[in-house]
This record gives C-alpha cells, sequence and structure tokens, in this order.
C-alpha cells in the first residue's frame, strides 16, 4: 500500500484535539443530563446496582464489589471516581434525597472521609429501585454500547420527577462548570404537575410552588428578592446564613447556639469556621467570647460559644456573618446537557424538559403494554375459542400423525392426513383458522386447563386484558390521559417521600458590625529564637529588661495599631498587624509567627524584624552570601500586601544580613574561610529593591559571606565571631570590592 501523507496546520490539529477533548469531558464526566440530572458515573452506578440485584429490599452488598463491576463493565475511569460518587449518593447532608442506603462510614458532614470501599456496604434506596429503575425493563429508553462493546447500558434512567431539582448537581469541565442547588421534592413536584396542567407557566408562575433552594443543612437565604431574577436566567449568587439560637448559659452567661449551618460548610468549613472565631478571639476582635464548644452528633449541629454577660449579641451574631462563613454565598449555574449539548437553563426550562422526557419514556412504556397485553388478547382469545370447540381439536390431536400436520389444520385447514370420526368433523376442522401464536398455546395447553374454574378464570383474565387494552389505548390517544398518568405517578412520589422545608426564604438587610476602637499604644513585639511572637506593654517590657534581652532575639517597639516587618533570608519580606499579635504576660509564649503571616520556617530564616513606621525613617543594607549588597530607601517596603520580595537574589544566593542603616559608619564583611574587610558604609550605592546589588568582597573560589558587622568611625568595639572576641581596630579599612585580610583566631 502507498504511504498517504496529510499535510495540515498544527494549531488546527491541537484545536480540534481540545475541542473533542473538551467535549468529551463535558458530555461524558463532568455535566449531569438534565432528564435524570445524573453524571454517566452516577447512573452507571445505579444501573450496575440494580443489574446485581443489590434492591432495597436485600441484603447490603460490599462496596467494593459495585465499584469494581462498574469500573469493568461501565466506567473505564478509575476505582476512586466511581467509589467517590457511590459515597455522595448516600450522604443525605449534601442530597435532598439520598439514592443509595450505605451501611458503615461513608462520611461525615464535618468533612471526614469515607472509610475504604472494602469495609463499606450498600444498596439501592427505595425511591430509586421504584422512580429510577423501575420501568428498565419496559424498554423505554435506548441502550448504548459500553466502552468495549460487551455490553449495554442505558443512556438516561427513566427518572419520574425533576431529579436534577431535587438533588442538584455540582461539576467542573473544560470551560464551563455547574452547580445547582438542592430543592425540596413536595414543591419541585406541586411545580411540575402545576406546569402538566399549563404549559404556558412562566418561571414567575412556578416560584408560586418552589420557594427558592432547600438545602438539607437547612440555613436561611436572605435574598428572597433576588431568586426570580437567579431563576429565570439560571446564573446568580445565593445568600446563605447559618440558624443562630441564643440561649442562657451558667452564671448569667449568654450562649449563642449554631443550630443549622449554610451549605457550603459542609466539610472542612466547619473546623474552618471554629479556626475562624478562635483567630477573631486571639486578635482581640472578639473579646467577649469565653468558650467556643462543637457539641455536633448525629441529631444535628450544634455550635455553642459561651459569651460574656455584657456582651452586644446582635453586633457579634454580625461580626460572625460578616468575618466568617456563617453567611455565604452560593454560587448558581443551572448548567446541564439538553438535547446532546451543555445549556445554562432556567426553572421553566429544566421542568419543560423533564416533563417533556416524561411523555417520551411514558410513551414507549405504554406502547409496549399495549403490544403485550395484545399478544395476551390474541392467545386467550384463541384458548377460549379453542375451549369452545375442544372435542373437535382432540380429535384433530388424536388423529394426526405429528405436531406439524396437527398445527397446518388448526392455522390453515389442511387436513390431509389426518383421521376424523365423521366427515362434519373434517369439515368444521377446515374451518378453524386459528393464527400461529394461537396454534402453539393450543398445542401446548394442559389437560386440567379444561376444567371449568380454569376456563372460567381464562375468560376473566381475557376481560382485564381487554380492559388494560382500552386503558393503554385511551393513553396513547389522548392528551389529557397520559397527563393524568404522570401526575397519579408524581402524586404517589411525593406522597412516599415528601418531606418539611428545611431552609427558611426571607429578606434580610446586610449584616452590619462595628468594630470596637483600639485605643492606641505603644508596645513591644517580642519573637524568640524559636520564631514564637507576642506582644506586651510598656511596663512589662521595663520590669522584665533582663529577661527579655537573653530570651528573644528581636525587641521591637511600635504602636498597636501598626504593622510589623519580617525580612527572610530568601529575600522576601513579610508584614502582619501589631493587632493581630496577642497581648501576653511575660511568661506566655505567644503564637508562631507561621500563623499570622504566608512565612514557613521550613523554607527561610528570619533576618530582621521592625517596625514599618520605623522603615519610612531609614535606609535598609542587604548583604547576600555571594557579596551582593546595596542600600535600599525603607519607604520602598511601605506596602499593603502581606507578601511581597524584598529583594533579587541570583541562583544559590540567599540574605546573609538585613540591617537598618542609622548611625553606622562603617561595615566588616566576614568570609566563611577566615577574611575580614572593612570598608565604609558610603561605598555601598543606593539601589531599588528589585536590583542585585553590587560585589562588596572579592570571594575565594567556593567561599561565601559568613557574617557582617558595623562599627562607628571612632568607636573601639568588639566583634564576637566564632567563639573569639576580636577588636574592631584590628582590622584595617580598606576599599569595597577588595579581598580584604586573613586574620589568626
Amino acid at each position: 500500500m502507498a504511504e498517504k501523507i496529510i499535510k495540515t496546520e498544527y494549531s488546527e490539529v491541537m484545536s480540534k484535539s481540545f475541542v473533542d477533548y473538551a467535549m468529551s469531558v463535558i458530555i461524558a464526566r463532568a455535566l449531569p443530563d438534565v432528564r435524570d440530572g445524573l453524571k454517566p458515573v452516577q447512573r452507571r452506578v445505579l444501573y450496575d446496582m440494580h443489574e446485581l440485584g443489590i434492591k432495597y429490599d436485600k441484603p447490603y452488598r460490599k462496596s467494593a464489589r459495585i465499584v469494581g463491576d462498574t469500573m469493568g463493565k461501565y466506567h473505564p475511569h478509575g476505582d476512586s471516581s466511581i467509589y467517590e460518587s457511590l459515597v455522595v449518593m448516600t450522604q443525605d447532608f449534601k442530597k435532598g434525597l439520598a439514592l443509595v442506603d450505605g451501611h458503615g462510614n461513608f462520611g461525615n458532614i464535618e468533612g471526614d472521609s469515607a472509610a475504604a470501599m472494602r469495609y463499606t456496604e450498600a444498596r439501592l434506596q427505595k425511591v430509586t429501585q421504584e422512580a429510577f429503575l423501575g420501568d428498565l425493563d419496559k424498554d423505554i429508553v435506548d441502550f448504548v454500547p459500553n466502552f468495549d462493546e460487551t455490553e449495554k447500558e442505558p443512556s438516561v434512567l427513566p427518572v419520574k420527577f425533576p431529579n436534577i431539582l431535587v438533588n442538584g448537581s455540582e461539576g467542573i469541565a473544560v470551560g464551563m462548570v455547574t452547580s445547582i442547588p438542592p430543592h425540596n421534592i413536595s414543591e419541585v413536584i406541586d411545580a411540575t404537575i402545576a406546569f402538566l396542567q399549563n404549559p404556558n407557566m412562566e418561571t414567575r408562575d412556578l416560584m408560586k410552588y418552589v420557594k427558592g433552594p432547600d438545602f438539607p443543612t437547612g440555613g436561611i437565604v436572605i435574598n428572597e428578592d433576588e431568586l426570580l431574577s437567579i431563576y429565570e436566567t439560571g446564573v446568580g449568587k445565593i445568600k446563605v446564613r447559618g440558624k443562630v439560637e441564643v440561649e442562657k448559659g451558667k452564671n448569667g452567661k449568654t450562649n449563642l447556639v449554631i443550630t443549622e449551618i449554610p451549605y457550603t460548610m459542609i466539610g472542612a468549613n466547619i473546623s474552618k469556621f471554629l479556626s475562624d472565631i478562635a483567630s477573631l478571639y486571639d486578635q482581640k476582635k472578639a473579646p467577649d467570647i469565653v468558650d467556643i464548644s462543637n457539641q455536633s452528633s448525629k441529631e444535628g449541629i450544634r455550635i455553642v460559644i459561651e459569651l460574656k454577660r455584657d456582651c452586644d449579641i446582635e453586633n457579634f451574631k454580625n461580626m460572625l456573618y460578616k468575618k466568617t462563613k456563617l453567611e455565604d454565598t452560593f454560587g448558581v449555574n443551572m448548567l446541564a446537557i439538553s438535547h446532546g449539548k451543555p445549556e445554562t437553563m432556567s426553572l421553566r426550562d429544566i421542568i419543560s424538559n423533564c416533563v417533556e422526557f416524561s411523555y417520551e419514556f411514558n410513551k414507549r412504556k405504554y406502547t409496549n403494554l399495549l403490544q403485550k397485553e395484545e399478544e395476551k388478547r390474541e392467545i386467550q382469545e384463541g384458548l377460549i375459542k379453542a375451549c369452545n370447540v375442544i372435542d373437535l381439536i382432540i380429535e384433530i390431536l388424536r388423529g394426526s400423525k405429528d405436531r406439524a400436520m396437527a398445527k397446518k389444520c388448526l392455522v390453515e385447514g389442511i387436513t390431509d392426513g389426518i383421521r376424523f370420526k365423521s366427515k362434519e368433523s373434517k369439515i368444521m376442522a377446515m374451518q378453524l383458522m386459528f393464527t400461529e401464536k394461537q396454534a402453539n398455546a393450543i398445542l401446548e395447553m394442559r389437560l386440567y386447563k379444561l376444567i371449568g374454574l380454569e376456563i372460567e378464570a381464562l375468560i376473566k383474565e381475557h376481560d382485564e386484558t381487554m380492559a388494560n387494552i382500552f386503558k393503554y389505548e385511551d393513553i396513547l390517544e389522548r392528551q389529557s390521559s397520559m397527563t393524568q398518568v404522570i401526575i397519579d405517578d408524581l402524586k404517589s412520589i411525593k406522597k412516599e417521600y415528601s418531606r418539611e422545608r428545611r431552609t427558611v426564604i426571607t429578606n434580610e438587610s446586610e449584616a452590619v458590625y462595628e468594630d470596637k476602637k483600639i485605643e492606641e499604644m505603644d508596645v513591644y513585639v517580642l519573637m524568640d529564637r524559636f520564631g514564637y511572637v507576642k506582644a506586651v506593654d510598656l511596663a512589662t517590657y521595663e520590669r522584665n529588661l533582663e529577661s527579655i534581652k537573653e530570651e528573644c532575639r528581636f525587641v521591637v517597639l511600635c504602636k498597636n495599631t501598626g504593622k510589623v516587618c519580617l525580612f527572610s533570608d530568601n529575600g522576601m519580606l513579610y508584614t502582619a498587624k501589631v493587632s493581630d499579635i496577642p497581648m501576653c504576660k511575660i511568661r506566655d509564649r505567644g503564637i508562631p509567627i507561621d500563623n499570622i503571616t504566608s512565612y514557613t520556617s521550613n523554607d527561610a530564616s528570619i533576618l530582621l524584624l521592625c517596625s514599618q513606621s520605623d522603615l519610612n525613617l531609614f535606609r535598609l543594607v542587604f548583604v547576600s552570601k555571594l557579596s551582593n549588597m546595596k542600600v535600599v530607601d525603607g519607604g520602598e517596603f511601605d506596602v499593603t500586601r502581606k507578601t511581597i520580595a524584598a529583594t533579587k537574589l541570583l541562583d544559590d544566593d540567599k540574605l546573609v544580613s538585613v540591617s537598618i542603616l542609622n548611625e553606622q559608619r562603617n561595615i566588616i564583611l566576614v568570609s566563611d574561610d577566615g577574611y575580614f574587610l572593612k570598608f565604609p558604609i558610603e561605598q555601598i550605592p543606593e539601589k531599588k529593591k528589585g536590583a542585585v546589588g553590587v560585589r562588596g568582597m572579592k570571594l575565594n573560589k567556593d567561599a561565601a559571606v559568613d557574617k557582617v558587622f558595623y562599627t562607628g568611625n571612632a568607636i573601639e568595639s568588639v566583634l564576637h565571631y566564632n567563639d573569639n572576641d576580636i577588636p574592631s581596630g584590628k582590622i584595617k579599612l580598606a576599599n569595597r570590592d577588595s579581598k580584604g585580610t586573613k586574620l589568626r583566631l
């Protein structure tokens, strides 16, 4: 075969490949189908459980068996995504209606993960078996080949109610995201019934039934007036608050009890919420807190905050709404697959699609049922007719040589080769004319069917069949009858599975919180060699001056309303508000500086801690281990960002010293191979913080600057280096960028 080379633009190939990949993720993995409200992995898990016979009234089966079978037959994307989907479908705190009945540890609302799949068990919920999978055997949805074309799987499940609204959905595809909140099943069914009765209803009319989202965690939706716009466009933001109750505590104190949380707080955000409250206390923004305890259990959420007697309760609640996740935003984007493509839909669009799907699969259902009843009728009529001429039929059977001869006589009236007792019997046999199915049923009929009671039962069964045929024909021919069938199904689901609304829908004004004004005062910020930081007042500092000098690495005088700056050897500047540093007694340890800045002690060491107000008055000297140095105006570090690059460093370089330039006159650089270089600070040029700087000392190969000292011009000082005391006068004054003098220590 001749080689065929197709020339094309690389960009075109990449573009087409990316679009194919994106559509595969969108359609086949990340987004739910509006008809059944399920993503492919969810649909496959439920169908596999149905195929395995793990029904609601049967014993639980190992989750690992379900996951493995689903992966082997239908979903070749890894067991973790399948098990995660199974777990979520069991969690009634995430779903408006749990679809799987889990047995074992399937996680909890506080974010603890489920046990491994080998330990947990599951089976279908009753509602899933009845409303999702119950009619699959009636050929009412299309089945498509699986990934290797060895099995068939349903393209969609025949769900009888708008599951996409009841359970909601979240998913991230390529370039798009879906976020549909869960709703109350009773309200959704009422809205669907109303739409069935009046298809001209708009979203505004449907919202008389669907008041808004109904989160499993309860809470309060506080922007009711914005919901209509959200449900008409399918996009918007729902503001949710937790439910807070006030209880009397011990000794006249007040307890603030959180009994319901925003839906967005599920999982790790509960522990973050508790951590945020503790941080507010540490930062002196919530001094009224006496104690916090999480008393949540299987019965529900209960987070108790004990407050002081004279606490302003309303102001404290508003602070929680403003500064924690107790008030949060749920972003709505009602995106789903409709007619094979992703589409952002309104409430009306979703219900309309679900109703259209209900008509579609009910039409197929009753067409198939009608066909089966007509087949039954044909056979029943043949058997009844046979019973009326049973003597003749017995005569035909006794006179025939084989089954084929008897069947020909019954179907075509051919009597050749059959022995009859009389000519009249032969004439009658030629006029029977049964259908082929009737003839087979007659030939397979057992003798006990000739008992009188059996014949009566056959006639009664035929009457029932005729009634069913009339009923099914009426449903298929009259739109109103089909509508009533769908409504009856919805009403029976509502009757069995309805529940009270959990989320309150209302309009609330924005929380207004007034920060207590901090009285400005001077404080000392202290940091020990382990990186713990605390603040003390002036009196405490003066009383403990000696111990502070011994134990603290950095001591900075500043205002309690100001900021402190930390320069690290990796060239970064970290800032922190003094108000975030706890006021402590002298024996208190304080808090790690990592807690209030993005600094990490494992990555860098702190070289300088100073007040930001001091930086505006002075200049800083930077020296790196490769001997790059510069002077930078401190005003360049008056920034609002918490973390910035304080200088530029070359590869494999780091800072050795960062010092505030005040009354120093000379600088002494010490290399790790024993050379000392002393020169005037005026020889160091002033640069911007983004510059590398200039060379301060010529270093030998593989040598680096190890230490930096500063002296005055006429002041003799002693340098403490490597357990040696070196008089500064012993080091001769030289020029920058020279090698220096090697001293014997």
